[in-house]
């Protein structure tokens, strides 16, 4: 069975329904108290070697489903370039929310991770056919930008270090974003989800867990009752289930359309950063987060 086409930037994708968004709404709440779930339980596992052990543990569980949907070798081979590169993507994108989160608030990188809608609409507007800009969108990239200058502002409480980390979130958001844009610029536009979810989390897996056991992440991890949970909520919820909802419908809907529900993803994260983990929430934050917020709205609406 070949699932590549010569025209996958092309296809067809139906407008969002009630299904649609309510599953969008399932999937922002799950991803907003992401953070939290990995800096909940930090000083038991690392970051880097949380998101090296979820990965583990959801692309065993990938493989099976891969297998079961009727997907073979000659599928995977087929793919596999541009499977790479949304593998490498995807485990930049985690690397640096790993790495970001030793120095920000989860709150923090709530917000700069989810400004992806706007860079992969700047990406699909320039590569991809259909998926130009309007001029009230052109805005929105400008409102997003000055948002994540206000925000990202030195003030008394911000040190250099949430500093760091909110930027090392804003480069994990570009790395989300290139994965979106190599999905739908390449074969993997009518891929089955399975497939893509299956490149994603063996080739993070395979990078990462190396490079924590090296690092001597994987010997200091405390294996404690919180963070056992939070492994197995990352791993199936996260990782595995989620995931494989958004590639799903990725391939079923049209992506600028499901953008719009995505700004929702930071608010939840902030909501549950702030009631988790008591975490301080500025003013200049706020402005900006808020006006970051509409920025996105304007682009992906």
């Amino acid at each position: 069975m070949n699932h590549q086409s010569s025209t996958t930037a092309g296809y067809e994708r139906k407008s969002v329904d009630t299904t649609a968004a309510s599953l969008m709404l399932i999937f922002c709440l799950v991803l907003g108290f992401q953070q939290v779930a990995i800096k909940g339980v930090a000083e038991d596992i690392s970051p880097l070697a949380q998101v090296a052990l979820r990965s583990f543990v959801a692309g065993g569980l990938a493989i099976p489903l891969v297998y079961m949907r009727g997907i073979r070798w000659q599928d995977v081979h087929l793919n596999w370039r541009p499977g790479a590169l949304v593998g490498l993507g995807f485990t930049c994108e985690f690397a640096l929310v790993a790495w970001g989160l030793t120095y920000t608030h989860a709150s923090h990188m709530s917000v700069f991770l989810y400004t992806a809608p706007i860079f992969a609409a700047l990406g699909l507007h320039l590569w991809v056919p259909g998926e130009q800009l309007s001029t009230r969108q052109w805005w929105g990239v400008g409102l997003a930008f000055m948002g994540m200058v206000i925000a990202m502002a030195p003030n008394g409480s911000h040190g250099i270090d949430i500093i760091i980390g909110d930027v090392l979130g804003l480069l994990a958001g570009l790395s989300w974003a290139a994965t979106t844009i190599v999905i739908r610029k390449t074969s993997l536009s009518e891929a089955p989800p399975e497939l893509t979810l299956s490149y994603q989390l063996i080739l993070t897996a395979l990078l990462l867990v190396p490079m924590a056991a090296i690092s001597g992440q994987l010997i200091s991890a405390q294996f404690t009752p919180m963070a056992v949970a939070s492994l197995g909520f990352q791993a199936l919820i996260i990782s595995f289930g989620a995931l494989l909802l958004w590639f799903t419908l990725l391939r079923r809907y049209r992506a600028s359309q499901l953008g719009v529900f995505s700004f929702l993803a930071p608010l939840f994260g902030v909501l549950f950063g702030t009631l988790f983990l008591s975490e301080p929430l500025s003013v200049g934050f706020l402005i900006g987060g808020s006006v970051i917020l509409v920025g996105i709205v304007l682009v992906t609406r």
